[in-house]
Parts: C-alpha cells; structure tokens; sequence
C-alpha cells in the first residue's frame, strides 16, 4: 500500500480509538447511576430536551447515511461481513463503526491499486 493509504487506515482507526473511549466513558458513567433506567432511561435521556433530541436526530440521520455508503461500497470493493458495521454501530456507536469501515475500505483501496484492478482508484 502507498503511504496515503496507510496514513489514512491509522487515522480512521485512531478515530475509531477515540470515539470509542469518548462514547462509552459517558456510556458507563450514565448507566451507573441508580436512577438511568436501563436501555430504555438512555433512550429517554436522548429525547430530554431540543438539544439533547436535535442531536439524537442528527446522529441517527448520520447513521443511516453511513449505512447507505458503507452497503454501497462494499458491494462496489468486495468488503465482506458488512453486518458486522452494523452490529458495530448498534452495539458500540456509529462513530465507532464508521471509522473502522473507513479504514478497511481504504485497505482495500490501496491492495486493488497495488493489484491494478479497475475499482482500486478513487474518484
């Protein structure tokens, strides 16, 4: 792979890093309080006010525009186990996911580009 492509892989991936201690480091810390109200407190809390729903929402819009790309490119680049992205997503958090497909994307980019074949290039 040339170095873009490496480059990008470890940035995608350090997102990924980043996303994830900064999601669930607010995950636990809500759910370890008496009064959360399990999954379904969680999902209220994200309705709680404008904001709080303004921003679910826009997430929520982000995820499914994710889905969207994430199917289409791995069709397009041959990325099997695409539902494991959406586990991913659902389990652990979309910005999570998201990176980690990135990168592996871009993997697969670079080794089609290394290979010569049709659909390595970027547009």
């Amino acid at each position: 792979m040339q170095f873009r492509d490496r480059l990008l892989v470890r940035l995608y991936v350090l997102v990924a890093i980043g996303a994830l201690i900064a999601t669930w480091s607010q995950n636990i810390r809500f759910f370890r309080q008496e009064d959360a109200g399990g999954l379904a407190g969680f999902i209220e809390a994200c309705y709680a006010n404008a904001a709080a729903a303004s921003i679910t929402n826009d997430v929520l819009f982000m995820a499914l525009a994710a889905w969207v790309l994430m199917a289409v490119e791995a069709r397009r680049l041959g990325i099997r186990h695409l539902w494991v992205y959406f586990v991913l997503s659902g389990v652990l958090a979309i910005s999570v996911a998201f990176p980690l497909f990135l990168a592996v994307r871009q993997r697969r980019i670079g080794r089609m580009r290394e290979a010569g074949e049709e659909g390595g290039e970027e547009p």
